[in-house]
């Protein structure tokens, strides 16, 4: 998995999401999972990120995405669930009356690197050390 380049940036900046129906009903199933993984996957890409991994489970969602660093998370987060309910609620009537909207407000998310804090921090904390060598 190596960096990736826009014009003036090079980035990994990997998020994964979790976030679940409207009071955690399992609704995800059978052919509303299988056109919600299509939707998620289609919308992620749409505003130019990169999916990882993704699972539709019968009562919440994971989504790892790899995304541009002018994206902020929570616009990401906002953007996949807003987009992604009113097409599966548009494509499956039939749930409206079950959730009303589909997703909850909330959501989890979490930075995913290839190096851990650790690391960063000793390589943070060695820079002066360096500078004096030179």
């Amino acid at each position: 998995m190596g960096l990736r380049s826009t014009r003036y940036v090079k980035y990994w900046c990997a998020y994964h999401f979790v976030w679940v129906p409207k009071c955690r009903r399992g609704v995800l199933v059978g052919d509303v999972a299988e056109y919600a993984r299509g939707v998620l996957r289609e919308v992620a890409e749409g505003i130019g990120c990169e999916v990882l991994a993704l699972e539709v489970m019968p009562d919440h969602v994971h989504v790892l995405l790899l995304c541009p660093p002018r994206l902020a998370p929570s616009y990401i987060a906002n953007y996949l669930k807003g987009k992604s309910a009113r097409r599966i609620l548009q494509r499956f009537p039939q749930l409206r009356a079950r959730v009303g909207r589909l997703w909850s407000r909330s959501y989890f998310v979490a930075t995913v690197g290839n190096v851990t804090a650790d690391i960063v921090e000793r390589y943070v904390e060695e820079q002066w050390s360096k500078d004096e060598k030179v």
